[in-house]
């Protein structure tokens, strides 16, 4: 086992970890020498190759002169902080990635305080050293205050540090060495990182961190082996809160570069994969039959959201090439996803129509609802909701640290913005390169449908971060909309004549064509107030020709929105209808009459 290492790359998002490991690979021989290669290879999840970020952490193994180093891609976006929780509990060492131009950002923090709790080596890799505006030497001292901050200790804190370019694939011992290649990262994780602190000679332990699923193995489970061996066909036993399950492996695999391979027996030390066992969650202990021993659970950062998943059952239902309709198929798809996430829960007291499910974040939940839409599930989703505690007598609310790094000319109305959804600010540097970076204390409550506004507000450049603080006093009431919606009348197509006379009201969200039915949201109102409209209406056929007859209007321009906008859009009477094709919002009552008695009942009118 002196020959292994356990390793995990971590960092805040785009920072470069993931190209980083691309070039350790593309150095390392893994590939043959006209091989196509397409980029980020360890984001091989289609979301993650399209919005260009990691979701899933991944296990793949480099070989360098006698030494395997397993290496682990972890999430850098704080929704996927659960991801990294759970990986950093089967490693023995860190890479911390940090941007030689942003330095240490909010994740940053969070991840290097996980690998402080773990007792893990740390080596800092000041990255994207060739990129223009790059500070390195600036982006290494705020590391070493983070480290400080973070209470390290005088061994920590003389960590290792080579400047990288993940991109060029090289690694410095100075910004300004001559290096070309990355083998001194190679020699630093070799003397730095330690071998794994195993004993091979006591019975077998190993707790759960990692899921995946063969339609032809079935349940595949695995983790870092920290005690004994395991051969095919050893009996073990699976311990979850004191109840044991023996069963028999069936199968064994390690980590060889991208790929699993089949092998007969693992020692300590090793990260592996085996079958023999379907009911396995992520902190099992799975340990010798004979030698009963249960590990403690991983602790990860609590849910701070919930949102509840509804069957669709609009008129449109089923038209749109869904193929899991029911809300027995959507809880039993949600189930699974549970039993691999460990930041993924459901409220067990759901009744019977809807299920409500519990998350880090809102890009979590909307890439979990994303992945079921392309499965073929249709589904319709209410607005997310903030979990609220109560502390002596009194209400809190879970807050989060917000770092954004924008153009100077955008501070203006993000600071406006901020200051509407109770934002707090904490710091603001002096703008360095047209750029400014500041810090805020907000409410989780007002980071909701946040993202996209900031996006355009700085026109798409500008970089934000947040991490979760904990829960504090109630900021008071958070208008997350100041407009009504335009709700269609009757069923039927959007018409050209109508369209017309209803973009005087509002912003429509659907082109000419579209087909509607009654309830269904078409659009947002001018004024702060719901308004039913006849979207389908058509001219009146008649051999009258008034003066005007032959005049054309010029048609606005519908507003698109993205699963994310169309999440923060809603309010508390009102769902997103989400299918496979297409985003339909609607009102939770669907006819206009019953809804006037709901509304009513609840002290509020529609026109």
């Amino acid at each position: 086992m002196e020959h292994i290492r356990n390793i995990a790359i971590i960092a805040h998002v785009d920072h470069g970890k993931t190209t980083l490991v691309d070039s350790i690979f593309k150095q390392a021989g893994l590939y043959r020498e006209n091989q196509t290669i397409q980029d980020r290879v360890m984001d091989n999840n289609d979301l993650e190759r399209e919005r260009g970020i990691t979701i899933l952490s991944k296990v793949a193994s480099v070989r360098y002169k006698d030494y395997k180093i397993n290496i682990v891609d972890t999430p850098g976006h704080a929704d996927f902080g659960g991801e990294v929780e759970r990986i950093l509990s089967m490693v023995d060492g860190v890479l911390l990635v940090v941007d030689a131009c942003e330095g240490p950002m909010p994740q940053t923090r969070f991840v290097l305080s996980k690998a402080f709790q773990n007792k893990l080596k740390v080596v800092v890799c000041v990255n994207k050293l060739d990129r223009e505006g790059s500070r390195p030497l600036e982006a290494y001292d705020k590391t070493l205050d983070l480290f400080i901050d973070l209470g390290a200790d005088e061994e920590t804190l003389d960590f290792s540090v080579l400047y990288t370019s993940g991109a060029s694939g090289f690694a410095k011992t100075s910004p300004d060495s001559d290096e070309s290649n990355l083998q001194p990262l190679f020699e630093e994780i070799i003397k730095t990182i330690p071998a794994p602190n195993v004993d091979i000679n006591s019975p077998s332990l190993l707790q759960v961190n990692n899921l995946d699923y063969s339609d032809y193995l079935g349940r595949m489970f695995g983790g870092k082996l920290l005690a004994g061996s395991i051969k095919v066909g050893n009996r073990l036993t699976q311990i979850r809160e004191g109840k044991e399950t023996s069963f028999n492996v069936t199968k064994l695999w390690t980590y060889e570069g991208l790929k699993i391979q089949e092998v007969e027996e693992v020692k300590a030390g090793e990260i592996a994969m085996l079958s023999g066992l379907d009911n396995v969650l992520i902190s099992d202990t799975i340990c010798d039959a004979n030698h009963p021993q249960e590990l403690p659970r991983i602790e990860i950062e609590p849910s701070t959201l919930s949102m509840n998943f509804y069957a669709n059952n609009s008129p449109l239902s089923g038209k749109d090439g869904g193929k899991f309709l029911t809300i027995h198929k959507i809880r039993e798809r949600l189930e699974k996803e549970q039993s691999v996430s460990v930041s993924i829960n459901i409220d067990p007291d759901s009744p019977s129509d809807s299920v409500k499910v519990y998350a880090r974040g809102e890009l979590q939940l909307s890439v979990l609802i994303e992945t079921m839409r392309r499965e073929g599930y249709e589904l319709a989703i209410s607005r997310p909701e903030v979990l609220f505690k109560k502390e002596e007598g009194k209400i809190i609310e879970p807050y989060e640290a917000v770092t954004l790094d924008l153009p100077e000319e955008s501070v203006g109305p993000v600071m406006e913005e901020l200051s509407r959804r109770k934002g707090i600010m904490l710091d603001m540097g002096n703008p360095i390169n047209g750029r400014s970076k500041i810090e805020y204390e907000i409410p989780t409550r007002g980071l909701i449908g946040f993202r996209s506004n900031y996006l355009t507000l700085t026109r798409g450049l500008g970089i934000m971060g947040s991490i979760y603080l904990g829960y504090k006093a109630y900021a008071g009431n958070v208008v997350n909309r100041s407009v009504g919606s335009l709700i269609s009348k009757d069923p039927g197509k959007i018409t050209r004549y109508a369209y017309e006379d209803v973009q005087e009201r509002g912003t429509l969200f659907y082109p000419v064509g579209t087909e509607v039915y009654g309830g269904m949201i078409i659009g947002a109102c001018s004024r702060n107030e719901d308004m039913l409209v006849n979207i389908t209406k058509t001219k009146a056929a008649n051999n009258i020709r008034s003066a005007n007859s032959e005049a054309t209007t010029s048609l606005d321009s519908y507003q698109d929105f993205s699963l994310e906008q169309g999440l923060s859009w809603l309010r508390d009477d009102e769902l997103l209808e989400i299918t496979p094709q297409s985003l339909r919002f609607r009102k939770k009552i669907l006819d206009h009459s019953e809804r006037r008695v709901s509304e009513r009942k609840s002290g509020s009118v529609s026109v």
